[in-house]
């Protein structure tokens, strides 16, 4: 690791703008350090600037930034109107990392690629056009939505997908001021500049996210992975669905661990909505889903692996109304 400057915010506004990297749990800031895949020359400390408290917003919810994972999990607010929120939490990482992991930090996390973690090898997310490793490696983790001919790695977390599903927004603040940004559109699709995670400005902080009024309904995180804990998932799909007279009335649904975003797709979701459930509808869902889905080689089952997952989903999610 190499030296760095630390100083410690006492509000929101010290950080704001600032020409340092935030850190709040480390979780994941500080490994990449002692890799130096990142080699910041300060860091300001923001855990004790507030930002830690899960409110009533109307009829919402409004989760601060500094909220531990764990903490999160096992509001009951959240375990009662937003369940599918907690799942995800609990099916990431270990306890001992949710104990520290924030919501801001959380979001902010990065890919855990092989070739973005290993600095003698090539990635453009790391050193733009140095190329990407994981096309025609080792890829079996990677995207099979949504990559680029200059990355194809993926978003790792299981909070994120939740929140993309749950309408949630995020609100951040910078030198310009206060705004507004939909949890689904935060994250960033590679394109040609891979090394821009999400839609952060300069000097931009997350405040805190906010969720709308529950909706209700059946909501489920399935994550399919290598093992059953501490392992980042090869897919998984985080549904929301509301049955009324036979016929799924709302259907949400966001997927991980396939794209460099969590990825939805509203044409899969006003397919579903307002029709009776069944395989085949489920089955035309997925090709939704799948539109433009492309292996790289190792990870070429992950496309057979997100239709299954999802149509398992689907069918537990409308299975007590039919």
């Amino acid at each position: 690791m190499r030296p760095f400057d630390y100083t410690r915010a006492h509000a929101p506004a010290d950080a704001v703008g600032a020409e340092a990297r935030i850190i709040a749990g480390g979780t994941n800031l500080l490994d990449l350090m002692k890799l130096q895949v990142e080699t910041p020359d300060r860091l300001i400390d923001i855990n004790h600037v507030g930002l830690d408290r899960v409110e009533r917003d109307g009829d919402g919810l409004r989760i601060g930034a500094l909220v531990r994972n764990s903490d999160l999990a096992a509001d009951p607010a959240v375990r009662e109107g937003w369940p599918l929120l907690s799942k995800a939490i609990l099916a990431g990482a270990s306890a001992q990392i949710r104990n520290r992991a924030t919501t801001g930090g959380n979001l902010m996390q990065r890919t855990r690629c092989y070739y973005f973690y290993d600095i003698d090898a090539p990635c453009n997310k790391r050193e733009p056009g140095s190329g990407c490793g994981a096309i025609g490696g080792n890829n079996r983790q990677h995207a099979i939505l949504g990559a680029s001919d200059h990355c194809i790695a993926t978003y790792p977390g299981d909070m994120a997908v939740a929140m993309s599903a749950l309408d949630a927004v995020i609100e951040v603040e910078g030198p310009a001021g206060k705004r507004e940004i939909r949890a689904a559109d935060f994250h960033r699709l590679p394109g040609d500049t891979p090394q821009r995670d999400n839609e952060l400005q300069s000097g931009e902080m997350i405040l805190s996210v906010r969720l709308p009024a529950p909706l209700g309904g059946r909501q489920i995180y399935r994550k399919v992975r290598d093992r059953r804990s501490y392992a980042f998932a090869l897919v998984s799909v985080a549904a929301v669905v509301v049955m009324e007279a036979g016929r799924m009335a709302t259907a949400r649904l966001a997927f991980g661990g396939v794209a460099h975003k969590p990825w939805r797709v509203p044409a899969a979701e006003s397919l579903l909505t307002g029709q009776p459930p069944s395989p085949e509808l489920f089955d035309r869902a997925a090709d939704a889903v799948l539109a433009g889905a492309r292996g790289q080689g190792h990870n070429d089952f992950k496309i057979p692996l997100l239709r299954r997952t999802l149509g398992a989903v689907l069918a537990e999610a409308t299975q007590e109304s039919k």
